[in-house]
């Protein structure tokens, strides 16, 4: 079975989507950072409101089974931008200021492709995939760049670890140490919106990487102590606004019918946060761990005239797809050769498809532990430990965290995504269904609990 895609060459590509070629659209892409899958009010979010996403949601579609490849912060960035897992591309994680590691000069980025089509290109927020400037956006793909290099709560006023100043960058000058974070998703989408502005002529990618609603939570002027779900729903109310302001920038320049846009997030819940934390509804667990309400998140797709309008998609889909789905439209030219994992999902979201796109199965790792595979609605966990918080913090102040143990065990997702009744014994045949398909993944990336290692991955960029 084919598990992992090569490439195809350009012919292939240019030849089915020279419409896309010719004339490609404007990507605007946003990416929250810890939002739970029942974060948004159109999946179920209580005590605050989210109009502007529920409106887009409305007017596109709406993924039900969006699933990141690693719960956690630089390893979900990776494989966003790569299309690949981020154990292919070495880049696993939360990385720290002063790593030593970072995306290697080789990897191939979204916005690299769309660069090589004649498209501007901004990332605004946070970048995650290392700090040094060899590790730059501008040397990536990007040719803006304004945002934080890391994880908002990696700076001295952390509750339990020691960090030094937090930077705000401009390119690669530093211009500002610690800065006001209540102002970071104003200022984010007041620049997203004049490079919308001063690129209108060409197409544009914009990848929009709120800090929020990552702890430590702030939000702006205007939006504080005005939901009935604290300094949470405060934040989301705000990052609402921000997806609403950027619509009706692009109604207003006369591109909303020519622009896709994307909305998801890193990873589910930092649950350990507690009264600062979101939630995953009917799922199990959250950030840092391979159960469901880790890796599923929120996604919702917009682009009116192109995409149905309301619709909600239960096919298996991955952020990695997002790489080759974003290529695809822009008519882009891939490497022959090249490994990717993600699957162009246009045919799913057009509603041109009935399967799921074209992938034997999903690996889900934590650091370089295969923990779990999927087969369809099919999951099994192999034995390990993960973290749970007991009980969680408040107050913005994380709670304590305990070990867990998993043990082997089989759940079918459709019926049990909460992944509770353990199915092992009556489904023996299955379960050695997925052993094998995972003999094949440990095989192309390794795995630490059985002590192999991949012959499919790249190494990450290190500094000498």
């Amino acid at each position: 079975m084919n598990l992992f895609l090569v490439v195809v060459v350009l012919g292939g590509w240019m030849v089915a989507h020279a419409d896309a070629g010719r004339n490609p659209p404007n990507v605007v892409l946003i990416f929250a950072d810890d939002l739970g899958f029942g974060d948004l009010g159109c999946y179920g979010a209580k005590g605050y409101r989210t109009p502007h996403l529920d409106r887009l949601a409305r007017g596109g579609v709406i993924l039900k089974r969006h699933v990141v490849p690693q719960a956690v912060c630089s390893a979900s960035r990776a494989a966003l931008l790569t299309g690949c897992y981020p154990n292919r591309v070495g880049i696993l994680g939360a990385l720290g200021p002063g790593s030593k590691t970072g995306i290697h000069e080789e990897e191939i980025t979204m916005a690299e492709i769309l660069k090589q089509r004649g498209y501007a290109t901004a990332v605004l927020g946070k970048w995650h995939l290392g700090d040094h400037p060899r590790f730059s956006p501008l040397r990536h793909g990007f040719d803006e760049y304004y945002g934080l290099p890391y994880s908002n709560d990696m700076w001295p006023r952390h509750p339990t670890g020691t960090y030094p100043d937090l930077p705000l960058m401009e390119g690669e000058k530093v211009v500002a140490l610690n800065p006001d974070q209540s102002r970071l998703t104003g200022e984010y989408t007041d620049r997203a919106i004049r490079f919308m502005e001063t690129h209108r002529a060409r197409p544009f990618f914009i990848y929009l990487a709120h800090s929020m609603p990552h702890v430590p939570l702030f939000a702006g002027e205007g939006f504080r102590g005005r939901t009935k779900r604290g300094l949470f729903g405060d934040v989301l109310e705000e990052v609402d606004h921000s997806v609403g302001r950027m619509v009706e920038a692009l109604e207003r320049l006369g591109l909303r019918k020519h622009t896709l846009v994307i909305f998801t997030s890193d990873n589910g819940p930092w649950l350990s946060y507690g009264d600062h934390a979101g939630w995953a509804p009917g799922l199990r667990e959250g950030k840092g761990t391979t159960f469901e309400g880790g890796v599923r998140v929120p996604c919702i797709v917009s682009c009116p005239g192109v995409l149905p309008k309301g619709k909600k998609i239960w096919h298996w889909v991955s952020s990695m797809d997002w790489f080759p789905t974003v290529a695809a439209r822009a008519g882009a030219v891939l490497s022959p050769g090249r490994i990717l994992d993600g699957r162009d999902l246009w045919p799913i979201l057009t509603g041109k498809a009935g399967g799921d796109p074209g992938r034997e199965a999903f690996a889900y790792y934590w650091g370089k532990e295969l923990q779990a595979i999927r087969v369809g609605d099919w999951k099994l966990h192999f034995p390990h430990a993960y973290l749970k918080p007991m009980p969680p913090g408040r107050g913005g102040k994380p709670g304590t965290l305990r070990t867990q143990r998993q043990e082997r065990a089989l759940y079918h997702l459709k019926e049990d995504p909460a992944e509770r009744k353990n199915l092992i014994d009556q489904r023996p045949d299955m379960a050695n269904r997925l052993e094998e398909a995972a003999v094949r993944v440990r095989r192309d990336l390794g795995d630490s609990l059985t002590g192999e290692v991949g012959r499919g991955v790249r190494p990450a960029g290190r500094l000498d």
